[in-house]
């Protein structure tokens, strides 16, 4: 599918977004600031800000435009099959980025219908896999790429798409013989970080760590999109391995750059709370708890008040993230089910080393356009 490059002002409602969420970050950064010296955190050279990029408020607005400007076209049933599958990654990568699970339900919602319209189009089945995955429907999305593949569909956005699949199936070997063979062909920012990852997950840290850093080096757009994707990446690397000085730092190189970058938001919330910062860690998750309608913010913010000594805060807090979790494990049970059985049975929450593990096989890069 070619990249969207859709150029428009920003909507007013989609800056309000975003200077909402870089004012929750400023109060956060504020509060860390007031630390002793002893307790400010270590800065790392590679997470300076040296790169330059989009601001957070136009990125997210360019994203926002144009979803806008496919759904008016859609009103009046004009969009071609690779538009329809535009929009749909498109809402893909907006709920990626804000944490919105409205828009993942109706981007798998557009590729259902459309793969059901147009059943013999690649790109409308490899469309579906990525929606489906993005539920954890990963049976149902590999058989989506056999059938694409069998007619006729790009071969190098399937076979992406299927290291995705079996980098979170668990099958690192056949993931890490995919990415390998990707980033050596074409060496860019995008394989190289997708290569990374999968060097992350199997314990390869110093291979990641460079990998992870000639991504940034060889970043060349202006989107913070991307850029962010891969500060979190490795983020969580270092929160898996103990390291939780470098992964805060990243976690927070993330937001800088995606202000509304929620699961960047909720790890650096467990990242501050496992360091003993225990109010930088509710006041940077407060505002996406009661906004968000993804319930993992609710339930880190329910863990942390009830290691905090504060049961009675925590308290609506685990039962507003109980029922958002039963009402999403009802109807994906595979994404929802296993984080809704970890909230009833244990309310105080893992550690940050055992939470990473939960978000680390989420397939990476559901959304390949660029604002």
């Amino acid at each position: 599918m070619p990249r969207l490059r859709i150029r428009i002002a920003v909507p007013a409602a989609a800056l309000a977004l975003s200077l909402l969420a870089v004012c929750g970050m400023a109060s956060w950064e504020r509060a860390a600031a007031s630390r002793p010296a002893a307790q400010q955190p270590r800065r790392y050279a590679f997470i300076e800000d040296q790169i330059r990029t989009t601001s957070p408020a136009i990125a997210l607005g360019n994203l926002e435009a144009q979803i806008q400007q496919l759904d008016q076209q859609s009103q009046h049933g004009a969009l071609t099959v690779g538009q329809r599958a535009g929009l749909a990654e498109l809402l893909l990568a907006h709920g990626q980025y804000t944490g919105s699970i409205a828009d993942r339900e109706r981007a798998l919602d557009i590729a259902e219908t459309m793969a059901r319209a147009v059943p013999d189009d690649p790109q409308a089945l490899l469309a579906r896999a990525r929606a489906r995955s993005a539920f954890h429907r990963f049976a149902e999305a590999l058989a989506d790429l056999d059938r694409a593949a069998a007619l006729g569909g790009s071969p190098i956005a399937l076979a992406d798409q299927r290291a995705a699949i079996y980098q979170a199936l668990g099958r690192s070997d056949e993931a890490l013989g995919m990415r390998r063979s990707r980033a050596e062909r074409n060496p860019n920012s995008d394989t190289l970080g997708a290569l990374a990852a999968i060097e992350a997950e199997r314990g390869a840290t110093d291979e990641a760590a460079r990998l992870f850093d000639e991504a940034r080096w060889r970043y060349r757009d202006v989107s913070p999109f991307p850029l962010a994707f891969l500060y979190f990446d490795e983020g969580a690397m270092w929160m898996r391995h103990g390291d939780l000085e470098r992964a805060r730092a990243l976690f927070a190189a993330a937001l800088r750059r995606v202000p509304s970058y929620a699961a960047a938001r909720c790890r650096l919330a467990e990242v501050e709370a496992a360091l003993g910062h225990r109010d930088d860690a509710i006041a940077l998750l407060e505002p996406l708890a009661r906004s968000a309608d993804d319930p993992d913010a609710a339930a880190q913010l329910a863990r942390i008040l009830t290691d905090a000594g504060r049961a009675d805060e925590a308290l609506p807090w685990r039962q507003v993230a109980v029922r958002r979790y039963d009402e999403l494990t009802a109807a994906y049970p595979d994404a929802y089910g296993p984080h809704a059985a970890e909230l009833r049975l244990d309310p105080v929450g893992p550690q940050p080393s055992a939470a990473a593990q939960r978000y680390a096989p989420a397939p990476r890069r559901l959304a390949s356009v660029s604002w």
